[in-house]
């Protein structure tokens, strides 16, 4: 196991093959697991690197820094620990708003983005259900979940890859629901085409969670950005349908790749 002190927290990565660095990077509350099969099948290509965010898996869990803001300034942090080379940033739901900071912040130390499955700005303005959802978290949240996480993955989809997937989620500090509010609040639409960052967004065609409407919106709003629609997928594409996910995902990387690369 790999571990990497940043802003104060120690956070846990895996680090596998070479070549061109991928930075793997979860959603809420779950961890670097969900891309256990990307990782299989790049790590013989690429440099694949799948890292639990503060408060999740393996890491450490501080009382602060639950915010999308500050989620991104330790992935930015992470980058310079590992002195990573203009890596690939892959985020997955609420991570996808992490990239999209991060290439704001840092264009030049950013080789690419794929948003997968992001919200971006699709929860901006639903303060009451959030606000719903917080109150039911407290009051129960293990039942809270286990009603919740269904919904994120395709009809028919494995009862245990759902209850595996519950089980992290549980494990995560409470802390995280800071990013539930976070998102009620989020809305980078205007800044967007201010993205210089080859972007490539990547989304379950059977998302229920986030519409396909809200990666179609923000790839026009960005300059170039490109979208991949994962056929039978829901909103953890990545483990819904994994052979079409690395497919479309090996597809993405080649039209981001730097000139000299492709």
């Amino acid at each position: 196991m790999a571990y990497a002190t940043v802003n104060g927290t120690t956070l846990h990565y895996q680090d596998l093959g070479s070549g061109r660095p991928l930075v793997f990077l979860h959603g809420w509350g779950t961890s670097g697991r969900v891309w256990d099969a990307q990782a299989a099948d790049l790590m013989t290509d690429h440099r694949v690197i799948t890292l639990d965010w503060r408060g999740c898996g393996r890491s450490d869990r501080p009382v602060t820094g639950y915010s999308i803001d500050g989620i991104t300034r330790d992935i930015l942090g992470f980058l310079d620990v590992l002195e990573l080379d203009r890596p690939v940033l892959i985020g997955s739901s609420i991570a996808g708003a992490f990239t999209i900071e991060a290439a704001l912040a840092a264009p030049d130390r950013i080789g690419a983005i794929v948003p997968v499955d992001a919200g971006i700005h699709h929860f901006s303005g639903m303060r009451e259900a959030m606000d719903k959802l917080l109150a039911d978290l407290r009051a129960d949240r293990a039942g809270t979940l286990a009603d919740f996480v269904p919904h994120w993955y395709r009809p028919g989809a494995s009862a245990a890859m759902i209850d595996w997937t519950v089980r992290q989620l549980l494990d995560a500090t409470f802390l995280i629901d800071q990013l539930v509010v976070d998102q009620a609040d989020y809305d980078p639409r205007p800044r967007l085409g201010r993205v210089r960052v080859p972007t490539h967004f990547l989304h379950g065609e059977l998302d229920t969670e986030v519409p396909l409407s809200v990666p179609r919106e923000c790839a026009g709003l960005i300059p170039g950005a490109r979208l991949t629609v994962i056929e039978g997928a829901g909103h953890m594409s990545q483990q819904d349908q994994a052979e079409r996910f690395n497919e479309a995902l090996r597809a993405a990387l080649r039209l981001t790749a730097p000139a000299s690369a492709a």
